[in-house]
């Protein structure tokens, strides 16, 4: 019975469709509500924050989306963690702008 069960999630997994895998700057995104967010949009920002910020760094940048002055009191941080975080969310911002501009 374990091992039915087992491959019964396997198989869901691999037929699940991708967007039950949205990472949380892509939920974050989606959810947002903006005209231009669309869910191709959302995917690729999330697929450059995936590659550019760690788990955690994501997390944080997707509560940007639902507060907005979040990120103007990181910017404006002075510990070493906000301005560390700061510069890696500007590199994200930066490629994904160059990597989504088309979506």
């Amino acid at each position: 019975m374990r091992v039915s069960l087992t491959a019964a999630a396997l198989v869901l997994a691999i037929l699940a469709p991708a967007s039950s895998f949205a990472g949380p700057v892509e939920s974050a995104c989606n959810a947002s509500g903006r005209e231009q967010a669309s869910r191709q949009l959302c995917r690729c920002i999330d697929s450059v924050a995936r590659h550019t910020l760690t788990r955690s760094e994501q997390r944080r940048a997707a509560r940007f989306f639902r507060d907005p002055d979040e990120a103007q009191r990181v910017r404006m941080s002075g510990t070493r963690a906000d301005n560390e975080f700061w510069q890696n969310y500007r590199a994200f911002g930066r490629e994904a702008e160059r990597v989504c501009a088309g979506h």
